[in-house]
C-alpha cells in the first residue's frame, strides 16, 4: 500500500527543472532514502510529499487515511523541511508545548519524555536563541517525533549530532520502522543510507530512479 504517490510530476523552481515526469510511490512501513547533490531538490520533493508545494504536472497523492475531516496537509506524518523555524525567545519547552496544543494529543510529561531522550532538558529555562547547532537539530527531531507519527519525512535529520547523538537516532528510526512507521529521509552520510534504507531514491538529470 503506497503512502504517498506521484505520477508524471513535473516541478521547476526559479525557472530551472528539478524534476521531470517523475513517477513513484512511498510504500507503507518502508524506510526510503533520498539522495542527490546539492541543489538537486530534495527539500522540493519533500515539500511535494506533504503537499506544501503543488508540482506544474503530474499529481501527488496522500493516502486518504492522512486527509481526513477536510484536512489540506496530511495527518500523522512527522516532518522535518530545511529544519523548522522556532520561536527564538522561548525555551524549547515552551516550543513544543505550543505545537502540542494544536493537536492536543499529547501532554507535558509526554513532551518532558521525548526531550530527555533526544539529550534535552526540559526544564532549563535556556532559550532557543541560545541553543547550539546540534541542540536545535535535537529541538527538531523531537516536534517530529513527540506525536508518534505514522509518517516520517527528515530532511537531513543527522546534521549537526556528534557521533553518540547520530547513532542514537539511527537506532530510533530502526525501531520506528520495526514497529510499522513508513520513513522518508535524506542524508550525506552513506552510512546511514546503506544501513537504513529498504529503498534509495536517486535523483540525477531531474528524474529519480528507485534501487532496493
Amino acid at each position: 500500500m503506497s503512502v504517498i504517490s506521484l505520477t508524471n510530476v513535473s516541478k521547476a523552481y526559479q525557472g530551472r527543472p528539478l524534476y521531470t515526469d517523475v513517477t513513484l510511490a512511498i510504500e507503507q512501513g518502508q524506510t526510503h532514502a533520498l539522495v542527490g547533490p546539492n541543489g538537486s531538490g530534495k527539500s522540493v520533493m519533500f515539500r511535494l510529499f506533504c503537499g506544501f508545494l503543488r508540482p506544474d504536472s503530474g499529481t501527488v497523492e496522500i493516502d486518504p487515511r492522512y486527509l481526513n475531516s477536510g484536512r489540506t496537509f496530511p495527518d500523522n506524518f512527522g516532518v522535518i523541511i530545511d529544519r523548522p523555524g522556532a520561536l527564538a525567545h522561548l525555551s524549547g519547552m515552551d516550543n513544543l508545548r505550543a505545537l502540542a496544543r494544536i493537536r492536543k494529543r499529547i501532554s507535558d510529561d509526554d513532551i518532558a519524555t521525548t526531550m530527555r531522550s533526544f539529550g534535552l532538558d526540559p526544564e532549563a529555562r535556556q532559550r532557543v536563541r541560545n541553543y547550539s547547532l546540534g541542540m536545535k537539530q535535537k529541538l527538531s527531531l523531537c516536534q517530529a517525533f513527540m506525536e508518534s507519527p505514522e509518517v516520517l519525512i527528515l530532511d537531513e535529520p543527522f546534521n549537526a549530532l556528534d557521533a553518540e547523538s547520530a547513532e542514537a537516532l539511527a537506532a530510533r528510526l530502526q525501531a520506528a520502522a520495526e514497529a510499522g512507521t513508513t520513513i522518508v529521509f535524506t542524508s550525506h552520510e552513506r552510512e546511514y543510507v546503506d544501513r537504513l534504507a529498504d529503498r534509495v531514491l536517486t535523483i540525477a538529470d531531474s528524474r529519480i530512479t528507485t534501487a532496493a
